[in-house]
This record gives structure tokens, C-alpha cells and sequence, in this order.
């Protein structure tokens, strides 16, 4: 995985979490948080990811994101699997 693709894919959570969670101030984000602790129910959690999937390109079921234990394992995981 490139650190530009990365830092893309990293934006584009970001982006995709401010507009679902408005009160979550994106710049203060840490890769080691799970969207829970950024006060996601479970409803907003699979919106988040539906959203970002969309985005991306991604087609991978929504149940392969659901063992993810944190926003960087979730930017690699949209980078591996991310069309080219």
C-alpha cells in the first residue's frame, strides 16, 4: 500500500465520518479509534462504511469490515481491496 493511496483513502473516511457524525471534529481523529469510540451507534457505523465503500469502489460485503478493530486496519483493508 502507497502512502498517497493511503492518506486518500484515510481522507476519505474522514470526510465520509464528519458528515455522518457532525460533532466529531475530523482533524482530532486517531488511527487507533474505532468508530464506537467516536460515538457511532451501530446504524451510523454501517452507514459510515456503506458510504466510504461507495466512494471507493469497494464491493466487499458489508460483514467483511465488521472484525476491524480500528480506523488504520480499516484504511489498509479499503486499500487492499480497492480497484486499481
Amino acid at each position: 500500500m502507497g502512502r498517497v493511496e493511503a492518506d486518500g483513502v484515510r481522507r476519505v473516511v474522514h470526510e465520509v465520518i464528519g458528515e455522518v457524525l457532525p460533532d466529531v471534529a475530523v482533524d482530532g481523529i486517531s488511527g487507533s479509534q474505532h468508530l464506537r469510540d467516536l460515538g457511532a451507534d451501530s446504524v451510523e457505523r454501517v452507514e459510515i462504511i456503506m458510504a466510504v465503500r461507495a466512494r471507493l469502489g469497494v464491493r466487499e460485503p458489508l460483514g467483511s469490515f465488521a472484525a476491524l478493530p480500528d480506523l488504520d486496519r480499516l484504511v489498509e483493508f479499503l486499500c487492499a481491496v480497492r480497484p486499481a
